[in-house]
This record gives C-alpha cells, sequence and structure tokens, in this order.
C-alpha cells in the first residue's frame, strides 16, 4: 500500500493490501470542495497515477454521513476577484481531469447530499453507488454560473443529452432511485450501506489481474471518444500489452491448475 501524507482536508485509509479509502474531511462545511481540498486531492490521485504501489481500486467517499460533497465552498469564494476565481477555478480543472484520467479505478460511495461541484466529483469516478435518501444535483446555474468540472460532459455522456439538458438547465434535484433508473448510477443503496457496498465492488476488482483492469479501463475511456473502429484498434493496442505479463502466464497457469490466481501486477 502506497505510504500518503497527511492531508489537511482528505483521509486515506486501507481497506486490506490493495484498496485505499480516500474520504472527504470536511465535516463541518459539508465536505465542500476548497482550494486545499482540491490541492490535496490532486496530490494523492497524482501519487496513485504515477506509482500506484499496491494500490488496486480506490473508494471516494464524504466525511460525517449527511453529505458527500455540498459542491464548491461559497464561503471561501465570497469576494474572489475574477482572477482568484480563474485560478481556484484552474485547480479544480486539474482535479477533475486527474481523477478522470487515473488508471487505477476510483469507485465513489456517495453516502450523502452531493450537488454542483460534489456531483461533478462523483462523475469524475468511474462509476457511482448512491445512498437513498440523499438529493443530488448540478444546481450552478442557480448561481449565475453553470457546471464546470465536467458535469456537462459526463452527466450527458450518463445519461443521455435531453435528460441532462432537463437536470442541468432546472437545476432541479434528483433522488438516487432516479439516478440508477436513468444510468447516473450504478447502485442505489439503503442509508448506511453505500460504504460498504462500494468496498465489496472495490475487493472484486482488486482481485483481477492488476494490469488488466488497468488497460480495459483505458480502453473503454477513450475508446468512448472516438469512432467505433478507432476505438477498437485502441482496445487491440491495450490488449495486446498484456500477453508477454507474467499475470497473463499465471491466470492461464492457475485456469488449468483449477486453483485461484495469485497477481503480482508484471
Amino acid at each position: 500500500m502506497s505510504n500518503f501524507p497527511s492531508y489537511e482536508t482528505l483521509e486515506p485509509q486501507p481497506h486490506g493490501a490493495h484498496i485505499v479509502q480516500i474520504t472527504l474531511n470536511r465535516p463541518a462545511a459539508l465536505n465542500a470542495l476548497n482550494t486545499q481540498m482540491a490541492r490535496d486531492l490532486l496530490d494523492v490521485v497524482t501519487r496513485i497515477t504515477v506509482d500506484p504501489g499496491a494500490v488496486r481500486c480506490v473508494v471516494l467517499t464524504g466525511a460525517g454521513g449527511k453529505a458527500f460533497c455540498s459542491g464548491g465552498d461559497l464561503k471561501e469564494r465570497d469576494g474572489m476577484t475574477r482572477a482568484q476565481w480563474e485560478a481556484q477555478h484552474e485547480l479544480f480543472e486539474r482535479t477533475f481531469i486527474a481523477m478522470m484520467e487515473c488508471p487505477t479505478p476510483i469507485i465513489a460511495a456517495v453516502n450523502g447530499h452531493a450537488y454542483g461541484g460534489g456531483l461533478e466529483m462523483a462523475l469524475c469516478c468511474d462509476f457511482i453507488y448512491a445512498a437513498r435518501g440523499a438529493r443530488f444535483a448540478l444546481s450552478e446555474v442557480r448561481l449565475g454560473i453553470m457546471p464546470g468540472g465536467c458535469g456537462t460532459q459526463n452527466l450527458a455522456r450518463a445519461v443521455g443529452e435531453r435528460r441532462a439538458k432537463e437536470l442541468i438547465l432546472s437545476a432541479k434535484a434528483f433522488s438516487a432511485d432516479e439516478g440508477l433508473l436513468w444510468g447516473a448510477f450504478n447502485e442505489a443503496c439503503e442509508a448506511g450501506t453505500t460504504l460498504a457496498a462500494a468496498v465489496a465492488t472495490a475487493q472484486t476488482i482488486a482481485g483481477n489481474a492488476p494490469l488488466s483492469v488497468r488497460q480495459a479501463k483505458k480502453s473503454i475511456h477513450y475508446g468512448l471518444q472516438a469512432d467505433l473502429l478507432t476505438g477498437y484498434r485502441f482496445e487491440i493496442e491495450a490488449y495486446n500489452r498484456l500477453v508477454d505479463t507474467e499475470d497473463r502466464r499465471e491466470g492461464v497457469r492457475a485456469f488449468n491448475e483449477k486453483r485461484a490466481p495469485v497477481f503480482q501486477g508484471r
């Protein structure tokens, strides 16, 4: 497991040898995204990207149970000049991009309300388990701005153009079950079970060959940005990089020996 520094706004903690839980840790502010949290998230995701070590899956959740993340910290933003706002948002942009580009899977365990940038943060993860009883919205147009954390892109790709337009332009909140029905969420969980459900899936992912998981994630992520045949060519390039790996040989050997494989990530 990678060694992480002490963060002001995050709490990384291991679940076994291959899973790290990252908790947004500003419960008094409903885990609102401020400048320091963006710095901390960018740092931890960059560390996992550059040198994942034993980490094979990440679970992102929020402290306190009431909110996963209530969005951008408007108290911090109050009175900002245009230059200050744009400088902060540049940091937010880099953080969201780092999350989407991270080769290691990130599961959002959205255990409470997620509004604005908080929902956008969840949508930057690979998939989302959401708590029943929580509410979700991209509510930026009520503040004179618009989604700027890839929300117009990720939500539309998840739920389709027309539903995304309805939700973003109206700024109306929706439930976990609605998000599940529309394709924004993978699972709607009973209160108090969201994190456990996400960790259970993370454990399943972590039990698979880590190089295979990363290559498959990249193939899906980048292939969807291309036409079908170009995406398929990317898939084959990703596939071919796995053929001459110890994990591929171990997987085939374990299958023939009728035992569980022991993957080393090489």
